[in-house]
């Protein structure tokens, strides 16, 4: 039986509901200052989420008709600018924490499991969401922040898993991932990791075929049971606990 001795934590979506509220109205802010005319509506951005990594997003609109023709430079500067109004969103208290996340972070923590971050945000806007929603102590609780363009292919790609398990020297099969989309579940599912998703607004009608557990939220113990959307290992749950992580990496 394998132990649970490294959880990994995507953060957009699954640390705090970031993308509708959050990337969306910066890239918009960014879009607006720059003097384009486009912008993203809420089903707009739920199509580009299929789409890893904001450069990626915007390329893609190009490509799509959505925006005219720019250079890479241009879109570079574009999604800098995104990431500047994004911080000031945070630091606003505009993005709270996702429901459970919290507490279930400081139950591992306190239980001494390797914490750590695999996500393709960019570094400055992870940093942002810790010092903001988290609290500074986070930057040491966290034994490794793998963001960005760290790594050379963006998830559904296993990279950065790969490389932030290779940062710890854990094993995948000590290793557990928290997901909220379907190209996060498929990152975390070819770096052979079990995966817990959380879903959201825009990923609820995803594809998480196999995932080890799929519920609405963490949840709390103060608030209605979470929704179970798949349970493939028969866990009798209200709220999600380290307790059922450690029981999936297991069974």
């Amino acid at each position: 039986m394998a132990e649970l001795q490294c959880i990994l934590w995507d953060v957009d979506g699954t640390l705090a509901d970031t993308e509708r509220d959050g990337h969306r109205v910066a890239f918009n802010m960014a879009f607006a200052e720059a003097g384009h005319t486009r912008e993203w509506d809420v089903p707009t951005y739920g199509e580009l989420l299929a789409v890893t990594g904001g450069k990626e997003r915007i390329q893609f609109d190009i490509d799509r008709g959505g925006m005219h023709e720019m250079p890479f430079e241009e879109i570079a500067g574009l999604h800098a600018r995104k990431t500047t109004h994004y911080q000031s969103l945070i630091a606003e208290g505009r993005i709270p924490l996702r429901p459970g996340v919290r507490r279930l972070l400081e139950e591992a923590y306190a239980a001494g499991i390797t914490l750590g971050v695999s996500t393709t945000t960019t570094p400055s806007a992870l940093d942002a969401l810790i010092e903001h929603s988290l609290g500074k102590e986070w930057f040491d609780r966290f034994a490794v922040l793998a963001a960005g363009d760290i790594v050379p292919a963006k998830k559904p790609a296993p990279d950065i898993y790969t490389y932030a398990m290779d940062q710890l020297g854990v094993k995948p099969e000590n290793t557990l991932a928290l997901e909220d989309s379907e190209n996060g579940w498929k990152s975390a599912h070819a770096a052979k990791l079990k995966c817990v998703v959380t879903v959201n607004d825009y990923t609820k009608a995803h594809d998480f075929d196999g995932a080890d557990l799929v519920v609405s939220e963490l949840g709390e113990a103060e608030r209605d049971a979470v929704e179970l959307l798949s349970n493939p290992h028969n866990l009798n749950l209200h709220h999600v606990e380290l307790s059922h992580l450690q029981a999936i990496m297991k069974d």
